[in-house]
Parts: C-alpha cells; sequence; structure tokens
C-alpha cells in the first residue's frame, strides 16, 4: 500500500512538513497565519472549520508565481492533475478521475468549475487568474451541492469583489519567448448603494514552439484577454445583488506535437485554440423573514471554441532525400489534412435556495432547501478530410441537455462540539443528442448524490472529521467514434465493439474520508490532514482504437475502480521574516474489468492496471522570506510521480521536480517581481498519445508522442496601487 513512498522525491515534502514542527521553538513571538474563508459551500466557513478536503490557492500564491491560468498553479493542489492536447491544460483531474481530452463527441465534466458562480465546466480555456481573490479546489465527490458535475471535485475560482472604498492598479510584465502583458484595475462606489469593479488584462507571448518548417517561433502562440466586472447594488438593509460578467476572449495558437517528442515542430498547417466566453452571473441575497434567507442565483453563457490541428504534424516535403521519397516509390508516403471543431455551447441556469437563520433552525439543526436547473445546447462543426470519400468534409452533431434538481442539507448538533450533517440531492438528467450520420441518443435518468458528514471540535484549535459521500456523473453518446468507423470501413469486430457502447452509463463513486485540521504554536502553524477511500462503479473510461494514422476515440464503462490515498497541507510561521510551506498528495488507482481493442482488433483485458493520469505522488514545498521590510524571496519546489497518458495504452509520463522562484520588492504602492519558473528547465508531459504518425518510418509502428509542459520561463512584473 501507497509504494510511492519508495520515490526518492517525496523526502523532501516529507521533511520540509517534519521541520516546521521541530523548529517551532526558535522565536518567542511569532505572527499568526491569516484565516481564509471558503465559499463555495452554501454558507462561508473558515477553511481549518470546514470538515472535507480543499485547497485554497490565494491571490498572493497567484501573483508569486505570475500565474496567467490555472494550470500554473494546480500543483499547489495535493491529488490534483491536468491534461493538455491544446494550448492550456484547460481539462482536470482531481484524485485520479476526470477527462483528459475532448474531440467531437459530447462529455459531462468529472471536475467542475464555477467562476463568481458561473458553471464553466468543460471550457477551461475561461480559467485566467487576472484580478482573482482565491482559487478553490474541492476534492472529493460533491453529490450535494454540485450534483453531475462534480464526481471527482470542484474547481471554484472567485474574482475580487468591489471595494466601499476607491481604489486601482495598473500593471506590466514582460518575460521571455516575447510575453507581455499589461492591466488594470478600478474599484469602489459609484453611487452610496452601488460599488463596482473593472479588471481589464491583456496577455499575448510567443509560446515554447520553434516550427522548423515555416521557419516561425509562433505557431504555439498565447493571446489572451480577460475582462471582468462586478457590481455590488445594496439593495436594502435586507437585500443585497451581486452583479459579476466574465468576457474571455482566448486566440491561441495550437502546434504543439512533434514527431520527435520535443519543441520542433515540421507542420505546414499549425493549428488553433481559441475561445470566446461571455458570461453573466446575478446573485441576491435575501433576507426573507427572520428564520432563512434567500439565496437566488441565475446565470447566462456563451461560448464559441476553434480547436484544429494539422493532422498529420508534418508537411509535404517531409520524405525528400528519405527513405520514404515519392521519387523512389513511385506515390506519397505523408498524406496531409487538417482537423477543426467549431462548438457554440449557449447555457443558462437558475438557483434558488433558503438558508436558515440561528432563529430559524429546527430542532436545533441549520438547515438548507434548494432547487436548481441547468439547460445546455452545444453545437459542433468539424471541418475535415473524407479519406473514404477523399474529399473535404463536415460533421455536425447538436447536444441537449437538461438538469433538474432538489436538495437539501440539515447540520445536527449532537453535542456541544459534535455537529452531524446530512446532505442529499436528486437531479433529473436527460439529454438528446443526433448528429449528420443520422445516429441518434437521448439518455434520461434520475440521479441521486449526497453526503453524512460526522465533526469534532476536539479542542478549540483542532478538527476532526469523518464523511461518507455520493457522487454521480451522466452517462453520454459515442455517436461520432461509431460514425467514422463506419465511414472508414473500419473491420466488423470493431464495429460491433463500437455499437454496443453507443450510449454509456452513469458513473457513481461512493467516498469514505477522515480528515484533521489543526492550527498549532498560537495560529503559527496550520496542518490539514485527510485520508480517502473512493469506490467507483461502471467506470467511465476513455478507449482509442488505431487502424493506422485513422484513429476513434470513444468512452467505455468499466466495472469498477478504485481510488485511495493521503493528503498532506503544512503552513508554518517560523517567525516574522520566514514562513514554510508544503502540500503532499498520495494516490492508488485501479481499473477492473475494462476492455480495449489492441492492435490485432482483439479485446484485452486492463483490469488491476493503474488509471490515467493519475500520479502516485505529488508535492509542492518553499518558504516565504523576507530580505527586508520591502523584500520577499520565494523559492518552491513542484514534484510529480509518472502516469499513465491513457487507459488504453501503457505509455507513461516521465516523474519529474520542478523549481520556482520569486523577487519581490514593495513599497509605497509600487510592486516590482522578478521570477521564474521551472528554473532548471526540466522537459515533463502534459499530455501523450499512441499510435503511427511518422511517414519517416512508413507509419508501421505505434509509436510514444508527448506534449510538453512549459520550459523555464522568467520574467519581470511591475505594478502599482492607488
Amino acid at each position: 500500500m501507497f509504494t510511492s513512498f519508495q520515490y526518492p522525491l517525496v523526502k523532501p515534502a516529507l521533511a520540509a512538513a517534519v521541520a516546521a514542527v521541530v523548529c517551532h521553538g526558535a522565536f518567542a513571538e511569532q505572527p499568526v497565519l491569516e484565516e481564509i474563508l471558503v465559499t463555495a459551500d452554501f454558507r462561508q466557513a473558515p477553511e481549518m472549520h470546514y470538515a472535507a478536503s480543499l485547497s485554497i490557492v490565494d491571490s498572493e500564491q497567484i501573483n508569486a508565481r505570475a500565474a496567467q491560468h490555472l494550470e500554473e498553479i494546480l500543483n499547489l493542489a495535493p491529488n490534483v492533475n491536468f491534461a493538455a492536447g491544446a494550448s492550456r491544460g484547460r481539462y482536470l483531474q482531481i484524485r485520479g478521475i476526470g477527462e483528459r481530452s475532448q474531440f467531437v463527441d459530447p462529455i459531462n465534466p468529472s471536475v467542475g468549475l464555477t467562476i463568481d458562480g458561473v458553471n464553466l465546466s468543460g471550457v477551461g480555456n475561461a480559467s485566467t487568474l487576472y484580478d482573482i481573490d482565491q482559487v478553490e479546489v474541492l476534492r472529493g465527490p460533491q453529490g450535494t451541492r454540485f450534483g453531475a458535475t462534480a464526481l471527482a471535485g470542484m474547481v471554484n475560482i472567485i474574482s475580487n469583489a468591489p471595494t466601499a472604498e476607491f481604489e486601482g492598479r495598473v500593471d506590466g510584465g514582460l518575460a521571455n519567448y516575447d510575453t507581455w502583458q499589461t492591466g488594470g484595475v478600478l474599484s469602489g462606489p459609484i453611487t452610496d448603494q452601488v460599488l463596482g469593479r473593472l479588471a481589464v488584462q491583456q496577455y499575448t507571448s510567443d509560446g515554447f514552439i520553434d516550427n522548423d518548417y515555416l521557419g516561425r517561433d509562433d505557431t504555439n502562440d498565447r493571446d489572451e484577454l480577460t475582462t471582468r466586472a462586478r457590481l455590488r447594488w445594496l439593495a436594502s438593509e435586507k437585500l443585497t445583488i451581486d452583479y459579476s460578467l466574465l468576457y474571455v476572449d482566448v486566440n491561441n495558437g495550437y502546434d504543439a506535437f512533434s514527431l520527435d517528442n520535443n519543441r520542433t515542430t515540421l507542420s505546414d498547417e499549425p493549428g488553433t485554440d481559441a475561445q470566446e466566453t461571455l458570461a453573466l452571473g446575478v446573485t441576491a441575497n435575501w433576507q426573507a423573514t427572520s428564520r432563512f434567507n434567500v439565496v437566488t442565483t441565475l446565470a447566462v453563457e456563451n461560448t464559441e471554441v476553434e480547436y484544429g490541428y494539422d493532422e498529420d504534424w508534418t508537411n509535404t516535403s517531409i520524405c525528400e532525400g528519405l527513405s520514404c521519397d515519392s521519387d523512389l516509390w513511385g506515390f506519397d508516403w505523408w498524406y496531409s489534412s487538417t482537423d477543426t471543431y467549431l462548438r457554440d455551447r449557449e447555457s443558462s441556469q437558475l438557483d434558488i435556495r433558503l438558508v436558515s437563520t440561528d432563529e430559524g433552525r429546527l430542532g436545533g439543526a441549520d438547515w438548507v432547501l434548494g432547487v436548481y436547473y441547468n439547460d445546455q445546447q452545444e453545437d459542433l462543426t468539424r471541418e475535415f478530410f473524407d479519406w473514404d470519400l477523399y474529399v473535404p468534409a463536415e460533421f455536425k452533431n447538436q447536444y441537449d441537455t437538461e438538469r433538474l434538481a432538489v436538495y437539501g442539507q440539515l447540520a445536527f448538533p449532537l453535542a456541544q462540539d459534535l455537529t452531524l450533517t446530512i446532505g442529499s440531492r436528486v437531479e433529473d438528467f436527460s439529454a438528446a443528442y443526433d448528429d449528420s450520420r443520422n445516429i441518434a441518443a437521448a439518455p434520461d435518468e434520475t440521479l441521486w448524490g449526497g453526503d453524512i458528514t460526522l465533526e469534532y471540535q476536539l479542542d478549540p484549535n483542532t478538527l476532526v472529521y469523518g464523511l461518507i459521500s455520493h457522487g454521480f456523473k451522466a452517462g453520454g453518446v459515442n455517436g461520432e467514434a461509431l460514425g467514422k468507423a463506419e465511414q472508414n470501413n473500419f473491420d466488423p469486430s470493431v464495429l460491433n465493439f463500437l455499437s454496443s457502447r453507443l450510449v454509456f452509463d452513469t458513473e457513481t463513486a461512493d467516498n469514505l474520508e477522515v480528515g484533521l485540521k489543526g492550527s498549532y504554536l498560537d495560529d503559527r502553524w496550520q496542518l490539514r490532514l485527510a485520508a480517502f477511500y473512493m469506490e467507483r462503479n461502471d467506470v467511465q473510461l476513455n478507449g482509442w482504437y488505431n487502424q493506422g494514422p485513422l484513429f476513434v476515440g470513444y468512452i467505455d464503462n468499466g466495472a469498477s475502480g478504485t481510488n485511495y490515498g493521503l493528503e498532506l497541507e503544512n503552513n508554518y510561521q517560523l517567525s516574522d521574516r520566514i514562513s514554510l510551506f508544503a502540500s503532499l498528495g498520495l494516490l492508488e488507482t485501479e481499473i477492473e474489468d475494462f476492455y480495449v481493442l489492441d492492435d490485432s482488433d482483439n479485446l484485452v483485458d486492463q483490469s488491476g492496471r493503474e488509471q490515467a493520469h493519475a500520479p502516485g505522488y505529488q508535492y509542492n514545498l518553499g518558504a516565504d522570506m523576507s530580505l527586508q521590510e520591502a523584500l520577499v524571496l520565494r523559492v518552491e519546489l513542484d514534484g510529480k510521480d509518472a502516469f499513465y497518458f491513457s487507459d488504453s495504452h501503457d505509455q507513461q509520463s516521465d516523474s519529474y521536480t520542478l523549481v520556482h522562484a520569486s523577487l519581490t520588492y514593495q513599497a509605497d504602492g509600487v510592486a516590482v517581481k522578478f521570477w521564474g519558473r521551472n528554473l532548471g528547465d526540466e522537459d515533463y508531459a502534459v499530455r501523450g498519445f499512441y499510435f503511427p504518425n511518422d511517414p519517416r518510418d512508413f507509419y508501421e509502428d505505434d509509436q510514444a508522442y508527448t506534449q510538453l509542459g512549459d520550459p523555464r520561463t522568467f520574467g519581470v512584473t511591475a505594478s502599482y496601487n492607488f
């Protein structure tokens, strides 16, 4: 059990955690750590009193890394991973569960994403981090609070709220790879009853790829505009209404995979990874009576996504002078095509809940009762080259979903320091799928989730808890996989295999978790520890079938899977000048009764194998040191174990350690930061595939291809607050 302890890279994280405990007596009087509130629950609560496993990354941590996107801070949270296969790591996994890509068929995310109360699950390029207050990562099924979009957990992003006093900021920065960013914030009262905040940032980079064929270094560039507007209307003493508007315009390139598994590509038609999102959320808090408050959230969202790539990763001159040269064979060994996916998504949601006050408790129990509705339409147009008909082609599908849920929660005080909380959610999920290949399906089912939590305040500084939670993720449709296989005349055994998996089933997860949260040494040391065991049923796993350079991806149900592990987080204020932090995640996973097709069209049982994108260990550790009153140095390490890229083949990443640092000068409203990420210039994989795609080898053998994460990046940012 927990064989990951054998790896030497885990030792620094454990050493830092132990050191944070044993060296506490070095100073007589020390500052205390700041208390942070969790906003993702029905009631705001201090992080150290929240009886579940979560991590909060605040604005200071975001700024210390000069982080632009969610992917650049996720390693701060234990047992959280991401996958790219795009310009950004926009597919998330928590405790080994989560999607890794999306091509044609629709998906229902295992890890949810909300930004200022708006559900943006599945469109992760919206996760830019300018003017963000904190990012909350909730681990484990969130069956009561969030339902079908949070089987594995939820990432909740909260931007800075309007302020009662006028303030503002202007900032800018430069970095290697021709990177620059500039932005500004204005916040303060508009009238006696209305507060407002506006934040705008433009971020641009050439990216980290050299395209040798085109002679360019910007084919995988980043061009990201973020605009946030928030209003708080103090309508009366009993009514507050918050408005949030988000506009994100991402026009990134996508040219990330190389035939030689490096950052040098040979494509002649680089792709794009663009997303334009406009989202509006309105939340009203009304003190309806002395017994309960009414919290209502209404949100609408429109997202347009263009995702495309050079399908062959090469150019028409790739074989000149080589053994695959057409002059030697009389025909071309290479092929040339592009693949583009245009998605248009519209969604609306309404959440109304009643939250009890102290006076409204039932038998001493706090309670919540709510109803939730979500309607989403997603239209896809795929533009590609049809090799069967040998002409450019177009494929369309439409996927509409409706979710209607009723949920509730009761928190019973069993004793002075002992509380039992019971929550439940019943959700009706219905969907309609149809496409231009005349494949249609209409899944419709009633799902339920919930949790039971027992928490005990052992002493004023220590909370211990145990919980059982049940989460769910709706089933879906593999329409394109079957249609593509039929159109390209795949073997009948493959067609039969995919036909039987046109509709895949709902996945559920039962999670058992125990934890401890404590604040010790005069509130200078915070400790958070959790152990969990999760049983997955009808596990939704991604499979691939390759037939030469042609491939289809599909989702299938394994009978079951297990995910269990440990999560440890430490923060220690060693002195008024030095603070230490460390986190460690350990994870064991297993698949049961999941079959994939091999190259010979035989079924291969993957039972007993680890799940994909589920590293056995993951850690972060570091220190903040005040060198002078206005000068702070931050140094930290990220480490991650090797992991499988897919559930359908055995290719793995390498384990790695990344080094980050920043030096910040701050005085009189001016802040200047010199920063660096991945200072050791470590090569590490954020996505991997396994199929034949190299004409220089005559497309004979499957090969592992990996997308590399960001190399060494460094720069300077400056800001002025007024």
